[in-house]
């Protein structure tokens, strides 16, 4: 005769298995109990709902804590978006791939390793958020630190289990490809169309610029592009026109100095006053900062977007 279970340890063994993975049924059946297996996922049933408010809190905590951090998380976020391409369907945020080393050593990505290292702790505080919707999520967390506009943000991505869903290297954007015209092209060509990303476009992601500095053991170059590094502005495209940028000598990279020698642009920076289309739309934004903040909201979020599927809305309040 098959044993029965009394039904307060049915309940034990249920919410045990919830720790455990999943419940082995036709095992179950053959036992005439409920048998507990290892499994790699929990049941939904009792998995945890993602904490994607406490998720936010505890990023702008992490850059409330150190404002200057802020841009890297916006760098972290560009970056593991910005690998996405329209005709392979490969690549943008939504595998989180930017946390395996493969990834990492990406040229693009230098330095990075050390934003990663310093979400981890927030991931391991909300594990059912995934590291893909984490990343993303620190990027809008940053503008809005910075006092940049509110960039909509959906979640549902689902990270990638192994390094093969890393894309090659030079999916992002160089800062010097040697002449102006090339630069543009590089700009045009080789990343921001490959998104789908238009000249208009192309223009207001780069007013990012107008936060963090440029680092000489991550990205070889140094200094900030403005004086105000932790808020975002549409002075990047002010002092692009108005300034006399003339090349820095140094032993470094080419870039391009003010008359302070305090701030700094890149050739990809300078190409955007260079090239008659972009220079339009720069003078555009440094007349209008809220046409700017507009402008440049729809793009970072239609950047984060990239290729994911089955995206939702959430609150963050």
């Amino acid at each position: 005769m098959r044993a029965v279970l009394p039904l307060a340890l049915v309940a034990l063994q249920a919410a045990s298995a919830w720790h455990l993975g999943a419940l082995d049924r036709r095992a179950a059946v053959r036992a005439g109990a409920l048998a507990i297996v290892p499994f790699a996922r929990p049941l939904p049933s009792f998995a945890a709902q993602p904490d994607y408010a406490g998720a936010k809190a505890a990023l702008k905590d992490l850059i409330d804590k150190d404002p200057e951090f802020g841009p890297t998380l916006l760098r972290l976020a560009w970056h593991s978006s910005g690998t996405y391409d329209k005709m392979t369907k490969t690549g943008g945020s939504g595998q989180g791939t930017i946390r395996f080393t493969e990834e990492l050593k990406h040229g693009g990505n230098a330095g990075l390793d050390k934003a990663v290292a310093r979400v981890e702790p927030i991931h391991a505080q909300f594990p059912s958020v995934s590291y893909a919707d984490l990343y993303t999520l620190a990027g809008v967390t940053a503008i809005e630190a910075a006092g940049g506009p509110k960039v909509g943000w959906r979640a549902g991505r689902v990270d990638a289990l192994s390094p093969d869903a890393v894309t090659p290297d030079g999916r992002l954007p160089d800062a010097d490809k040697g002449r102006p015209r090339d630069t543009a092209n590089h700009l045009r060509f080789e990343v921001f169309y490959r998104m789908g990303f238009d000249d208009r476009e192309i223009v207001a992601l780069s007013g990012a610029h107008a936060l963090g500095f440029c680092h000489p053991d991550a990205s070889g170059y140094s200094g900030p592009w403005t004086p105000t590094p932790t808020t975002l502005t549409n002075g990047y495209y002010n002092l692009l026109l108005n300034l006399p940028w003339t090349l820095k000598e140094w032993d470094g990279p080419m870039q391009f100095e003010d008359p302070s020698g305090k701030l700094m642009m890149l050739p990809s920076d300078i190409v955007l006053i260079q090239d008659n289309k972009f220079r339009s739309y720069v003078k555009m934004y440094a007349k209008d900062q809220a046409l700017f903040f507009s402008d440049f909201a729809a793009a970072f979020q239609k950047l984060e977007e990239l290729g994911c599927k089955n995206l939702k809305t959430v609150n963050l309040a």
